[in-house]
């Protein structure tokens, strides 16, 4: 049951009172919004509705969501034209990281990006290279890799010159994501960062994470981990389309200030669309 269905069930011949707003708070905690954001949010619409004296179920909803919408960041990942691009996508192992990076090339190779290059960064992770090698014959996009093991810096290097000797375009570079070594993950993802930074044109480089919308709060303390090692820009959301979508947005925007730029809903390379903060929070409060 999505957040709308449980706000429709709370809202069924309750009076609204403290009890009512309790209520509203575990149901604010249920749909992944985390126990901290939900016990804000709800106190915050508490005493707006007992300022306003309103009891009316579709005007403390529409309060509610523009509340919401307060703390629901957007952003949009523009590529910067006459210039080289490096784009940086982390994440955990299994957030669907190397299949939003193709749709990514996807999208923008049919924008109209020749000078597009893929960086496989992951060279620890078994099949890591050859899973970004496949997409990119898919989407028609070269790859740069090195063999397994290798320096994950060194690659992305590579592909950075492989796109400056072409003129302007844009990189991509597919991290690994093994927060079970924190430390050395931390380490590399520093390491490549300063390539990129070096590499990439003033003021054309971004960090970019995935998470898996279904992770609820783990996609809250994954987005701390990768924004404390390297101070994340943007978010692509995946399995967007899953009912337990719920409110991580909310969190992630009102904890960490961090904006959503591209959402996920499926399996195939066109299934990526930008991300829009009023529909998002329409749909988390309707269904």
């Amino acid at each position: 049951m999505g957040l709308g269905s449980k706000l429709k069930s709370l809202f069924g011949g309750k009076v609204v009172d403290e009890n009512f707003f309790e209520d509203l708070t575990d149901v604010l905690v249920e749909s992944d919004m985390g126990a901290k954001t939900s016990y804000e949010i709800t106190e915050e619409l508490e005493k707006i509705c007992k300022k306003e004296k309103i009891t009316d179920q579709s005007a403390i909803t529409e309060k509610l969501k523009s509340i919401l919408l307060e703390n629901v960041k957007e952003t949009k990942l523009e590529i910067v034209p006459d210039k080289v691009n490096v784009w940086m996508v982390l994440g955990v192992n299994g957030a669907g990281k190397t299949t939003s990076v193709a749709k990514m090339a996807n999208m923008y190779k049919k924008q109209g990006l020749e000078n597009l290059v893929l960086a496989s960064c992951d060279t620890f992770r078994a099949a890591a290279i050859e899973q970004l090698n496949y997409h990119g014959e898919k989407v028609g996009v070269r790859v740069v890799s090195h063999q397994h093991g290798s320096d994950p810096s060194a690659v992305v290097f590579d592909a950075c010159d492989a796109v400056r000797a072409k003129g302007p375009g844009l990189v991509i570079a597919d991290t690994a994501g093994r927060l079970h070594n924190k430390e050395n993950l931390v380490k590399e993802l520093q390491k490549i960062d300063r390539i990129c930074r070096s590499k990439a044109d003033e003021g054309c480089y971004k960090k970019i994470i995935v998470l898996d919308c279904t992770t609820g709060q783990n996609a809250l303390r994954q987005a701390e981990v990768f924004n404390e090692a390297v101070a994340v820009d943007a978010i692509i959301l995946t399995k967007y389309d899953s009912t337990a979508k719920g409110g991580v947005a909310v969190s992630i925007g009102r904890e960490l200030g961090l904006p959503v730029a591209l959402v996920c809903t499926g399996e195939h390379y066109e299934d990526i669309a930008e991300f829009n903060a009023a529909s998002y929070v329409n749909d988390i409060t309707e269904n």
